[in-house]
């Protein structure tokens, strides 16, 4: 372990007296232990755990200080991975990871609290987060792809994601993903090799987390603009807001979580209009799973949601070219609808995709998982159900949750929760749910 202080370098590194001041008092406050975790997260980048609380749990000698100085702020750190250090020195990568920490979970704390007290909307908070780190582009055209999937895939399908990341970079697309390993990761490394080819000028990498998660996603060394919203609703938003299009691999319950949230989005018929490509894809050996995921969508969701996806299996190639092809017509779409580039404002997105959802055993439990309601409010409990699925199995809070209070229960229509049995047993037996380890379910399903 190692200790350093560490300077910034393209973050917070011209701040006001007031601001530096509002910094180093924040991190002393109710908020200092949630930067001190996420800032030990992007710390370990590199380690092979997908376990938030054993994270937490091996460097609890870990401390982080803000200090103060007439020349701006710097970070004081104690026990630090020695991971992300060469030679004495911290990986520069790492030292932009660790001040957009500071960035998004000390510097806004006020904001946000500010911007709830006037009763801003969500779509707005999630806008001006962007644009405090500098992410919306307003004369970029239409070219960043969200890239889903899960962090535990197997092989071959990393490798497949790396094949079509790089044909998604021969075509000048940038890549934003949930910045961890997987399916994250593959996209991005596949598209440096392809920006490096083309001569890409300023190629992105856009890794968007959230505190809940990047314990145990931690961002991938490729990343080169981190971004922590403060919750998944937000995150999944940001997501949806930034991008032009969604490319889906494998993954388990946190892309099930994704595709039931643009789904749920897309079927609102105030969206009819929007332009936004949505793209399963995975190599040959993943056609099961696919296959797998569209029985659940129509059991659960039906034949209308079935139709706002394409599916490719095992042409890397054909999967980057509709992508790239479909930016045209993003860019005619929101040309003519007089929206802007860089954020999809017109997308119509229901508070029951925006409000913040605790996984706690009795929410969980009252979980409207039946079929005699509108299927957009279905899908947004369906969402909901995977969110709590996902942090029971990987999430420090979650995991703790489950150990003192046992199972999340799950109650619904029989058809629907034979479908979610279905997959939820695919996931385990395919390995999706943990990155090593038996796994144990988090849940217990009961038709109601």
């Amino acid at each position: 372990m190692v200790d350093a202080v560490i300077t910034p370098k393209g973050q917070l590194d011209l701040l006001s007296g007031s601001e530096i001041a509002m910094l180093h008092a924040s991190s002393g406050s109710v908020y200092s232990t949630l930067f001190r975790n996420c800032a030990l997260a992007v710390l370990s980048t590199g380690i092979d755990s997908d376990d938030g609380s054993e994270l937490l749990a091996r460097y609890k000698d870990f401390k982080i200080e803000v200090i103060s100085s007439p020349r701006g702020v710097k970070l004081k750190l104690i026990n630090a991975p020695g991971n992300a250090f060469v030679d004495g020195r911290i990986i520069a990568g790492i030292r932009s990871h660790l001040f957009a920490v500071l960035r998004d979970i000390v510097y806004l704390e006020d904001q946000y609290e500010l911007w709830a007290q006037r009763g801003e909307s969500i779509t707005d908070m999630v806008f001006k987060t962007l644009r405090n780190a500098r992410a919306l582009k307003p004369r970029k055209r239409p070219n960043l792809v969200v890239c889903w999937g899960g962090h535990s895939i197997s092989g071959h399908e990393y490798d497949y994601t790396k094949e079509v990341g790089y044909r998604l970079g021969l075509r000048h697309l940038d890549i934003c993903t949930g910045c961890g390993i997987g399916a994250m990761k593959g996209p991005m490394k596949g598209a440096n090799v392809a920006h490096a080819k083309q001569r890409t000028s300023k190629p992105r990498y856009i890794g968007i987390s959230e505190p809940g998660i990047i314990a145990s996603e931690a961002p991938n060394a490729i990343v080169n603009e981190l971004i922590i919203m403060p919750d998944i609703e937000k995150r999944l938003e940001a997501f949806v807001r930034m991008g032009h299009g969604i490319m889906v691999f494998p993954g388990g319950a946190g892309t099930a979580e994704e595709i039931l949230y643009i789904i749920g989005i897309l079927l609102n018929n105030m969206n009819n209009n929007i332009v936004l490509p949505l793209i399963f894809t995975g190599p040959e050996r993943s056609r099961t799973y696919w296959e797998q995921i569209d029985r659940f969508i129509g059991q659960t969701l039906g034949e209308q949601a079935q139709s706002l996806y394409q599916t490719v299996i095992g042409d890397p190639v054909a999967a980057a070219r509709s992508m790239g092809h479909s930016m045209h017509d993003v860019y005619k779409n929101r040309r003519e609808s007089h929206d802007a580039f860089y954020y999809n404002w017109s997308l119509e997105i229901d508070e029951e995709f925006q409000n913040r959802f605790e996984p706690t055993h009795e929410n969980m439990a009252a979980l409207n998982l039946r079929k005699d309601q509108p299927i957009e409010k279905l899908a947004a409990d369906l969402r909901r159900a995977f969110s709590g699925i996902v942090a029971g199995n990987i999430k420090p809070s979650g995991i703790a949750a489950i150990r003192q209070h046992g199972c999340f229960e799950l109650n619904g229509d029989p058809q629907i929760m034979q479908a979610l049995d279905e997959l939820l047993e695919n996931f385990a037996a395919d390995g999706r749910m943990k990155l090593s380890g038996q796994y144990q379910p988090c849940y217990k399903l009961k038709a109601a």
